[in-house]
């Protein structure tokens, strides 16, 4: 199975390589998302580390049982041969109520196949009331010509 675009990444590539990414994880359909990633995948999220595409879909259910209304913008930072890194911040609320913005960087690595191998994420969550949210378009895709984090100052 191949996933592309595929290593080396150009400037094109990376960037389309990262909306794929985001527009996955808009779904928030675990069992699609970790087909993007090798069966052996390694990942480290925030304190929790991962192996493998089971682990890895088991962790995205819970993520998005527990963070609803999730709408999420990924950016590009820098790409080189096999390696993404990419900034993001996504809006999420509990089931009580309260609202967050998450923000984060992420490094990945790719296989020759276009499967994320590695994927490490730090993040920090920031309580928001909810009119200072941003992320306003019905849930799953993020609409072409809405704007991305550096438009909307994050």
């Amino acid at each position: 199975m191949t996933r592309p675009p595929l290593p080396p990444f150009t400037a094109e590539t990376a960037r389309q390589k990262v909306r794929l990414a985001e527009d996955g994880w808009n779904t928030r359909d675990a069992a699609k998302v970790a087909l993007a990633y090798t069966q052996d995948s390694v990942w480290r999220n925030r304190a929790e580390f991962l192996q493998g595409r089971p682990a890895i879909e088991a962790f995205l259910s819970r993520k998005w049982q527990r963070e609803l209304d999730y709408r999420l913008i990924k950016e590009l930072w820098a790409f080189h041969d096999n390696r993404i890194a990419v900034r993001f911040a996504y809006e999420w609320r509990d089931d009580s109520g309260n609202w967050f913005r998450s923000y984060g960087n992420e490094n990945w690595e790719f296989d020759g196949d276009g499967l994320m191998r590695r994927r490490i994420a730090s993040i920090n969550d920031l309580p928001i009331a909810e009119q200072q949210r941003k992320y306003h378009w019905p849930l799953g895709r993020r609409p072409d010509d809405h704007p991305g984090l550096g438009d909307l100052g994050l």
